[in-house]
């Protein structure tokens, strides 16, 4: 990300969230407020050709995923607060809705937005730009992750260390360094209480794959590196894992675009899916008595 400037994949990724809710039926991620958050301009130019986002396979599959990685994100919060988690944060939360939609009493759940500065006063002008209300459940959280201590910055914005707290890092690992993810994780852990946890995307590396899903995933870091925003890390899965269980993870699944499909675009008749680049990880503490992994490919 360029200094002081926001996330211009902030606004790709909401258009695209906003794209899925006119293109397919039912939505996967259903978001009444999708429309709105991308701005007056964005949202008359999306509805007056949708299909702008449509008309290629690799499209569908962006837009699925992205829909999708939201989807698995608030199923595991769900999750997490029947087993009595009371904070949810998400980290890199760019143009996300959640906070603005909380299903939950004010007593039972307290959001955590976390973004670099730039990003967060935009989307904070965006917010009121369009007459969005800012529950007294949100507390926003101005962090630069490569420069700013997460920990410090979520202590004294009333993070709750004591409480189970899921913590949502969607769309954010690919562009972090190696040590600042480590360090991230590290604190994600130590802070995600029994019955808390984790869901995040990441990407396979670059020799992992097939020689087409290379040549996709060059022209994908052609265009963020474009804007100021390049993918520095990738992981294979079995190592990733291994990670996560030493840091205390006991619950752990990861799903890979034929599991994705599975379990949320079968029996579609419009065909919506996913690819094969991207995959979600979702990681809880405290939950079982043995551990468990599951690798849902």
């Amino acid at each position: 990300m360029r200094d002081a400037q926001p996330s211009t994949t902030a606004q790709r990724v909401a258009l695209r969230r906003a794209a899925h809710q006119l293109l397919d039926v039912p939505p996967v991620f259903a978001d009444p407020l999708a429309l709105h958050v991308i701005g007056q301009a964005s949202a008359r130019a999306l509805r007056a050709d949708p299909h702008h986002f449509d008309r290629r396979q690799f499209s569908r599959f962006l837009r699925a995923f992205l829909a999708v990685r939201s989807r698995v994100a608030e199923d595991a919060l769900a999750r997490g607060v029947a087993r009595g988690v009371r904070q949810y944060v998400v980290l890199g939360a760019g143009l996300d809705t959640f906070a603005y939609r909380n299903p939950y009493p004010p007593d039972v759940l307290r959001v955590f937005e976390v973004d670099a500065p730039a990003t967060q006063a935009w989307k904070r002008q965006r917010l009121e730009d369009e007459a969005i209300p800012v529950p007294s459940t949100l507390t926003f959280v101005p962090v630069d992750f490569e420069r700013q201590s997460l920990a410090d910055e979520l202590r004294g914005a009333g993070l709750d260390l004591s409480f189970p707290t899921v913590f949502a890092w969607l769309g954010v690992v690919p562009y972090l360094t190696r040590p600042s993810f480590e360090a991230t994780l590290a604190f994600v852990a130590a802070a995600t209480a029994r019955g808390g946890g984790v869901v995040f995307d990441y990407a396979s590396p670059p020799h992992t794959l097939t020689w087409p899903q290379r040549l996709v995933l060059r022209a994908m870091a052609a265009r963020v590196a474009a804007v100021g925003e390049p993918f520095q890390t990738f992981f294979e899965t079995p190592p990733l894992v291994d990670h996560l269980q030493a840091l205390g993870f006991d619950e752990i699944e990861s799903l890979d675009g034929d599991a994705l499909n599975r379990r949320y675009f079968d029996g579609r008749s419009d065909g919506l899916h996913v690819g094969h680049l991207g995959r979600i990880m979702t990681a809880f503490r405290g939950v079982e008595r043995q551990p468990t992994v599951r690798y849902a490919f």
